[in-house]
């Protein structure tokens, strides 16, 4: 039978903010993971839209569609038109889960939560002529998980081809993560066996690695076997922790000896309020400034994930952060707009408040604002985001947050990471438009190299979770 593997692009890729770099980083590893439950006789094909041309002029047999919620009416779309022409059309992913009996409209099966499970119980349903409507995770585990399709990827469409993940979900519950939603009924977070993850590891080529866990500290004996089997591998690679996993004991220290270079962090937001309201139970009490030098005289490079318009941020929030992520020598900072996504706890509260704006899933994408904020006007939110990313990324701030780090390799390290991720986007488009985009990954595995540990900085005498100016409005 003759599979057709769709990722179809989300709608801000086509915004005039679009940045071609930003969705040509990692190849869809979830529907590369389905493919490979494919018998040997099976014929199949994975379509990235985002960095690919959909051809709708085909017939395939089966044609299975990743939904977000951002993407969701592109993928109904296309799964419209590949069932007029009698093809068998599955669909699954976040937006899927969250809204069943919506998707459930546009496809002949859907699949609810993740599918290492119920992906085999639908192709052994499709051998025998009966499938149904719906498949829903009923074991989570990745035992048995074949190899992924990584022959179905086309490697040079993108800058990070090694990408990869060897856990699901994450052990905490922030109340507006989709996480929640999509792993209801089961356990939402779990591990490739040790040896497994290994094994894919030494089958993937080059040096750089990007972990997409949501979590990859989130299981301490796993992450610590991990990285002890990973030294002496000669890897970089780039990941995701939370702020009490890089505080609590010396896993971090583990993940550095292993190649760890670059480190998202969901700190989120600077008032223990926002924290609380979002049951981020993990930043809160914590010392960012503590962990943030702990990083830095490891070396690794910080990602920073900040999110505006929860209920305690007023108009200032902007600035205030900006500053702070730049005096705490942040590399890259990813802000966000409070998003209530459908199925999270957040859109309930929203919803229950009667604070929610608009149902069109197209502007659920973090850059618009969807509900009412409490202490500012969703035009004062907007404005304010859009200008938290130009004043993070001006040249004067770009040096100044390098000039943090002790080093003057981490210092250069910091500087030429920061302006290439943000300041050089014409070369970025050529180097894409000619499908080269994999040639760019030695200079990304350079910028990655090791930096000397450092003497240990001096933990700050007090929390910057708490400056004083926020206790203060906190107080009022």
């Amino acid at each position: 039978m003759k599979f057709k593997f769709i990722l179809p692009s989300l709608t801000e890729a086509e915004s005039p903010f679009w940045r071609p770099i930003k969705y040509s980083l990692f190849p869809p590893l979830g529907l590369a993971t389905l493919a490979a439950f494919l018998s040997d006789d099976d014929e199949a094909e994975i379509v990235d839209q985002h960095v690919q041309k959909l051809r709708l002029n085909d017939r395939p047999d089966v044609v299975a569609i990743q939904v977000y919620i951002t993407n969701a009416y592109r993928a109904y779309e296309i799964a419209d038109h590949y069932r007029a022409l009698g093809c068998l059309v599955i669909l699954g992913g976040l937006h899927v889960t969250s809204l069943p009996e919506e998707a459930e409209a546009h496809a002949d099966a859907i699949f609810l939560g993740p599918a290492e499970e119920s992906f085999p119980r639908f192709l052994h349903d499709l051998k025998n002529g009966k499938i149904a409507r719906r498949y829903t995770s009923r074991q989570r585990t990745l035992a048995g998980v074949p190899q992924i399709r990584r022959d179905l990827i086309d490697r040079r469409l993108y800058l990070v081809p090694n990408s990869i993940v060897v856990t699901r979900g994450c052990p905490h519950h922030c109340e507006f993560c989709y996480k929640d939603a999509f792993f209801t009924g089961g356990k939402s977070f779990y591990t490739q066996q040790v040896d497994d993850a290994l094994a894919e590891i030494e089958r993937l080529p080059g040096r750089h690695l990007y972990f997409l866990d949501d979590h990859l500290l989130g299981h301490k004996r796993f992450a610590r076997d991990l990285f002890h089997g990973m030294r002496g591998m000669n890897r970089v690679f780039q990941g995701a922790a939370t702020v009490d996993s890089i505080l609590d004991g010396d896993l971090i220290e583990h993940a550095a000896d292993a190649g760890l270079r670059s480190v998202f962090v969901g700190f989120e937001s600077l008032d223990e309020g926002n924290l609380q309201q979002s049951n981020k139970r993990q930043n809160l009490g914590r010392d960012y400034q503590r962990a943030i030098n702990r990083l830095h005289d490891l070396g690794i490079m910080i990602n920073g994930s900040f999110v505006f318009g929860l209920d305690a941020d007023d108009a200032n929030v902007f600035d205030r952060t900006v500053q702070w992520a730049v005096d705490m020598g942040i590399t890259t900072a990813t802000f966000h707009i409070a998003t209530p996504y459908p199925g999270t706890a957040f859109y309930q509260q929203m919803q229950a408040a009667d604070r929610l704006t608009t149902d069109n899933w197209d502007r659920y994408d973090t850059r618009h604002v969807v509900f009412q904020p409490l202490r500012m006007t969703a035009d004062e939110l907007k404005a304010g985001y859009d200008r938290a990313y130009v004043d993070f990324y001006r040249w004067p701030n770009i040096a100044r947050a390098s000039l943090h780090h002790g080093a003057p390799k981490h210092q250069l390290k910091h500087f030429f990471y920061t302006s290439g991720w943000k300041k050089f986007e014409p070369l970025w488009n050529m180097v894409i438009q000619m499908k080269k985009l994999n040639v760019m990954t030695p200079l990304l595995e350079a910028v990655l190299s090791k930096v000397t540990k450092l003497h240990p900085t001096t933990p700050s005498s007090r929390s910057m979770l708490n400056p004083p100016e926020l206790a203060a409005k906190r107080g009022n």
